[in-house]
């Protein structure tokens, strides 16, 4: 087998763990020797042994000599488990084929450097577009110290998202709302305005999925007026954190904390997204995925504060010059002013499209 080979198996396994692993990334090891898989690993959870650890346990002895296949640089500082690299130069690897760096200020680029150090030889880049795609909420924050936002639309052919009466459900089929539910296990939060919770009473759950955590319930409230009977108050799947403006009622907002949920009130009278992203960066919220209906998904856009778009699109006309787009709001003035994108993707769903693109000028 080649370099490509062994490394795909590695990302295979790195793969299988999306959206378990926050706020660290999802990495896979192969320990070859001889032309024979002499161990595996992935790394499972935040807190526990990395894929390079599993790898040589599996190994053992016969890491002695061997090549090791990893998708993400080696650690090389000591956090909630020890360094990487060290572990790997105690085996007796001899050879480790890296597909990405990582972009973390404690390791970028000096996990190789040990490695080198200790005469290892060390080869960088075979798998480099994938590794660095699977880890990209990673390392966006790690760049960024702010939160990879996608933005998820499902609409009509031409463009709407309900009727002229509010009628949503279902435009798009089985097989995109399963997606999209995989959508939300692997994002670290879920953000809907209070437009969305009022007219849905959503739960922002990720339903149909096995293993990981359930992501973060995130409500953009100016005035709290989410009742306190919604479903995401009362039902202990996951933490709700609600954001308010300054003349939020306090009365209501002591009633919210009741049930649990955690207000952030901002200085302002308006929600500021700056603002709310910052907090959810500094709270190590890695990747928010956002489904708040029309006009949150306009202020996205307008600001461009947004990393990505998913766009489900069902084979139905609802037209109406009063049903809602994917992007409401102002909108953009002028078309040299509008965010441009890259089309990653392009996949059936069932009779569905869906289109998965990037903003140009990503950082």
């Amino acid at each position: 087998m080649t370099d490509e080979e062994y490394m795909d198996l590695a990302l295979h396994l790195a793969e299988s763990t999306k959206g378990q692993t926050s706020p660290n990334p999802s990495v896979g090891a192969v320990v070859v020797k001889n032309g024979t898989t002499a161990g595996m690993g992935a790394h499972l959870k935040a807190g526990e042994a990395h894929a390079e650890i599993h790898a040589l346990k599996a190994a053992g002895n016969h890491a002695v000599g061997a090549a090791m296949y990893v998708t993400l640089e080696p650690c090389s500082h000591t956090g909630k488990t020890p360094p990487c690299v060290e572990a790997i130069i105690n085996s007796g690897i001899r050879r480790v084929v890296i597909a990405a760096l990582d972009p973390n200020p404690e390791v970028s680029g000096s996990g190789v450097e040990r490695l080198k150090e200790a005469g290892i030889e060390v080869s960088i880049g075979t798998g480099k577009e994938r590794a660095e795609w699977l880890n990209r909420y990673f390392m966006h924050f790690m760049k960024t110290g702010l939160p990879y936002v996608t933005l998820k639309t499902a609409v009509s052919l031409d463009g709407k998202t309900a009727s002229a009466t509010g009628e949503s459900q279902w435009i798009t089929g089985t097989e995109s709302r399963k997606d999209s539910h995989r959508l939300r296990h692997e994002h670290d939060g879920i953000l809907a305005g209070i437009g969305t919770v009022l007219h849905d009473d959503p739960s922002l759950t990720a339903r149909a999925v096995e293993g990981g955590l359930q992501p973060l319930r995130v409500v953009l409230d100016r005035h709290l007026r989410i009742p306190l009977e919604a479903s995401m108050l009362q039902d202990n799947m996951a933490p709700v954190w609600i954001f308010c403006g300054s003349e939020a009622s306090l009365e209501k907002k002591r009633n919210l904390a009741q049930t649990g949920a955690v207000i952030y009130q901002a200085a302002e009278a308006d929600v500021q997204l700056e603002e709310v992203l910052t907090v959810l960066g500094n709270e190590n919220i890695l990747s928010v995925f956002v489904e708040g209906g029309s006009e949150i998904h306009g202020r996205f856009v307008e600001e461009e504060r947004f990393q990505e778009f998913v766009s489900y699109t069902a084979p139905v006309l609802i037209g109406g010059r009063l049903a809602p787009t994917a992007a409401g709001g102002g909108g953009i003035a002028h078309l040299n002013d509008a965010p441009r994108l890259e089309v990653h993707s392009v996949e059936q769903l069932g009779e569905d499209i869906k289109v998965t693109a990037v903003r140009k000028g990503n950082e």
